[in-house]
């Protein structure tokens, strides 16, 4: 009954509610065992923080376990909990009893060195036990849970939307197919794939967005929001892209866009203050060995009032800058990392939301505006990377959502569904998404976003 019993790291450390002296039982992977005259100290860390506690083992000769004791191994610790005798840690355990569960020998890749992210990109199952990745993902844990106290606090449900679509969001094509087929015998008709023959009897993919379907339940419950995976088949190796990633998806009926843009400044300085308020231990971490700036840019985020720009108001700043961008700007073409690291950084100093893109650069369910040429898009950019939110208001009417589809080429057969939402007392809704990954690398300073999510899925790369 050890799990029961097992006093955790961190409620000793952090929460100092165990009395000194108090018999403590500690479950636990070694960092370092080291013997000295007469003594002997391993460093135990059993994933409830990043500190290690200290126990220290007087008289390790009657303890013949401890030469089988190196770092890696998993051991059982019981004795008192006392005044530490050391520097740098209060408490220490006097150990009364030691048990190797676990060994681990001298080839454990996770020695006392410090590793690039690149080598343990390669360990990415024995890397959530270094400060960094555990560090790391107990910060996703937090800001998982600040996301949902956001949304929650404010009325919107949290709706569980398809991970197997039958749909395309964003009509790009990127898509996973889902298949029960044997592909070593594919039944066909006539030439093609029978998908009559498979699983449901359809094209099926991965999703790309829970969109489509949030939109479908905002119809019936007014505020909704998804947080789940997403996948995407781009055959992208940048430390920007991901094929598997989590994506906070808010859908709002009744919203228009200057609703939208309202949610997304807000949740963003909101989300923003709960990693400075709440995960403060880890934004220290963060601060000293990954980004020094990662307080202060996030506190002038917060303290900022976004600047809200028209696309076309944005190219005429860009044509007009004198700044000599390697991507060309032009009305009708999507604007670039550097042109919104520009607006941000040198000409607003602050976050900006640019909104009213042309139709063609963006996706079919957006808002046609008055002029025929730009949509109800919105895109919230923020200095250091540029884009962090992408938006809009939809098409709530039905022959325009239609002419749309039938320009861009998307079938409206199957999306029956999505129409009828447009047929059946359609009315004004908005919505954004969030990378939460992205969000991460924002947060923190981490460049790849490999190594902010435990087990990345890349192109070519599906381990673990």
């Amino acid at each position: 009954m050890d799990y029961k019993n097992r006093t955790k790291v961190s409620k000793i450390l952090f929460n100092e509610a165990v009395p000194v002296n108090t018999p403590v039982t500690v479950l636990g992977t070694v960092r370092t065992a080291r013997t000295g005259k007469g003594v002997s100290f391993l460093e135990i860390n059993d994933g409830s923080c990043m500190q290690n506690i200290q126990a220290v083992i007087t008289g390790p000769e009657k303890y013949p376990v401890l030469e089988k004791i190196l770092t890696g191994a998993s051991v059982r610790v019981r004795g008192k909990l006392v005044p530490s005798q050391g520097k740098g840690q209060k408490f220490e355990i006097a150990v009364e009893q030691v048990e190797l569960v676990g060994e681990a020998d001298a080839t454990y890749p996770l020695q006392k060195k410090r590793h690039s992210f690149e080598f343990l990109r390669e360990i990415a199952h024995l890397r959530p036990r270094t400060n960094t990745f555990g560090v790391l993902n107990r910060f996703r844990s937090k800001l998982s849970f600040g996301i949902h106290k956001y949304f929650q606090e404010r009325g919107f449900y949290y709706v569980h939307t398809p991970i197997i679509s039958a749909s395309d969001c964003e009509g790009a094509g990127q898509l996973f197919h889902v298949t029960g087929f044997d592909l070593n015998n594919v039944p066909k008709k006539n030439g093609q794939i029978n998908f009559d023959d498979d699983f449901f009897a359809a094209h099926t993919y991965l999703t790309v967005s829970g969109q489509l379907e949030g939109e479908l339940l905002a119809m019936a419950l007014g505020d909704v929001y998804t947080f789940g995976p997403t996948f995407r088949a781009e055959n992208s190796n940048t430390s920007r892209h991901a094929s598997e990633f989590w994506m906070i998806e808010p859908e709002m009926a009744w919203a228009e866009l200057e609703d939208n843009m309202d949610l997304a400044e807000d949740f963003l300085k909101n989300l923003f203050k709960f990693a400075l308020e709440d995960c403060k231990d880890e934004m220290d971490f963060f601060a000293q060995w990954v980004d020094k700036t990662a307080r202060q840019k996030l506190e002038s985020v917060i303290n900022s009032k976004f600047e809200r720009i028209p696309y076309t108001e944005a190219i005429k700043i860009l044509e007009s800058s004198g700044e000599k961008f390697e991507f060309p700007v032009k009305w009708g073409l999507d604007i670039q990392s550097e042109h919104e690291r520009y607006l941000t950084e040198k000409k607003f100093g602050r976050p900006v939301i640019v909104y009213d893109y042309p139709k063609e650069i963006k996706a079919f369910y957006m808002r046609t505006n008055a002029d025929g040429k730009t949509v109800r898009a919105m895109d919230v950019l923020v200095p250091g990377v540029g884009e962090i939110i992408g938006g809009s208001q939809r098409e709530e009417r039905l022959e325009p959502l239609v002419n749309r589809m039938k320009e861009m080429k998307i079938p409206t057969e199957n999306m029956e569904w999505y129409l009828d939402i447009r047929k059946y007392g359609a009315i004004p809704h908005s919505g954004f998404g969030l990378g939460f990954e992205r969000a991460i690398m924002y947060i923190t300073g981490m460049s790849n976003i490999r190594d902010v999510i435990p087990f990345p899925r890349v192109p070519r790369w599906a381990k673990f």
